[in-house]
């Protein structure tokens, strides 16, 4: 009788709903930590009920895929709160691009270097690489390079919630107050997750978020797979 009802597409979607919903209402509750970020929370009870019900993820993906097909939808949203800031983001442009590509050969740099360092294999290192991207835009990096495309994703997370966790104590340490530049930092920082998290201080922030998250994307797939071949990997 269960596998009947597992093949219902409906199903699946109702179940991701209400779960993010839930794992929104236990964030809440634990006082918006990113830890218990709500991707982060739904991604694991995801897990544990396809496990539970022994559904394979290609049969859960037959309702997920609705709610996948929004995701373009709601990245091209962002660009109403950008438009809307339009001229400041033209006054920096230049702070913005500097910004982007230091945050991005950073991002890769360190991890890269510091992996090398606790002397992880290349292959795990290829992964690491394009931790500080959104994670479709990282797991096609770490495909092309020869990494692990679902480790990739799993340490995009990480990283997103990390960046969430640290990013309000390096605004009160350095006493930055701007919302541009604190939406700036998130986006280049912690991609996706930041960029919601930034709304938390405002339109302005997340709008610049976003930015911060595309253009650290496309740079990030650009540079990586001509930095590789030039550190060795």
């Amino acid at each position: 009788m269960w596998q009947h009802f597992q093949t219902f597409p409906v199903l699946w979607l109702v179940v991701t709903l209400v779960v993010f919903l839930l794992a929104s209402w236990i964030n809440a509750k634990a006082g918006k930590t990113p830890f218990l970020h709500p991707v982060l929370v739904s991604l694991s009870l995801i897990i544990v009920v396809l496990k539970v019900t022994e559904t394979e993820y290609v049969t859960y993906m037959e309702g997920g895929k609705y709610i996948h097909l929004l995701l373009g939808p709601a990245v091209v949203a962002l660009a109403v709160p950008l438009y809307d800031n339009l001229a400041t983001v033209k006054r920096l442009l230049l702070p913005l691009l500097v910004g982007c590509v230091s945050g991005a050969v950073i991002a890769s740099a360190s991890a890269i270097a510091i992996g090398a360092w606790f002397g992880l294999s290349d292959q795990i290192l290829l992964t690491l690489a394009p931790k500080s991207v959104t994670s479709p835009i990282a797991i096609a990096i770490a495909e092309k390079v020869g990494g692990y495309p679902s480790l990739a994703a799993g340490l995009v997370l990480i990283t997103g919630a990390m960046g969430c966790l640290i990013a309000p104590l390096i605004y009160k340490v350095l006493r930055i107050k701007d919302e541009s530049v604190k939406g700036f930092v998130l986006g280049v920082g912690a991609h996706a997750m930041g960029t919601a998290y930034a709304f938390e201080y405002g339109m302005v922030a997340g709008a610049f978020g976003g930015l911060a998250m595309g253009m650290t994307g496309a740079f990030t797939a650009f540079m990586l797979p001509l930095l590789i071949p030039i550190i060795g990997l």
